[in-house]
């Protein structure tokens, strides 16, 4: 009787493994992502997930790099650009003039003709110096 109660139960088990094997199919895999061979439509959900999980930030980005310059410093560009264009234009009437700002001493002189543009660097110390011949301020 026992050896009847194990072969059955061997038999049973014999079925049940035989019978799972039957319905077992071979796995084949299938890359999601197309870089892989993953389907093209794929692309923008993975970039999408992958953008909104990036929290970190690059510090070499243009948009990061330029400051908006405010209000007042918008006003002080302007006005240096008026002095500068009124002390040139006094220079053609036959005057020398000299405008110190922040950054900047710029001394301009003309000497019969020849205009010495003087730039100064407050910051460094470093100067420039332009010279233009044939100006003829009396015309």
């Amino acid at each position: 009787m026992k050896s009847k109660i194990a072969t059955a139960i061997t038999l049973g088990s014999c079925v049940v493994l035989v019978g799972t094997s039957a319905f077992a199919t071979e796995l084949v895999y299938e890359p999601r992502n197309p870089n892989f061979g993953g389907n093209p439509l794929n692309g923008n959900y993975l970039i999408s997930n992958a953008q909104s999980q990036d929290d970190h930030k690059d510090p070499d980005r243009p948009e990061d790099l330029y400051k908006q310059p405010s209000a007042l410093d918008r006003f002080t560009d302007s006005l240096e650009t008026r002095l500068l264009n009124q002390l040139l234009t006094d220079v053609g009437n036959g005057n020398s003039g000299e405008l110190i700002t922040d950054d900047f001493i710029v001394q301009i002189v003309d000497n019969d003709g020849v205009l010495t543009v003087l730039v100064t660097d407050r910051a460094t110390g470093d100067t420039s110096e332009i010279v233009v011949s044939g100006l003829n301020p009396t015309n």
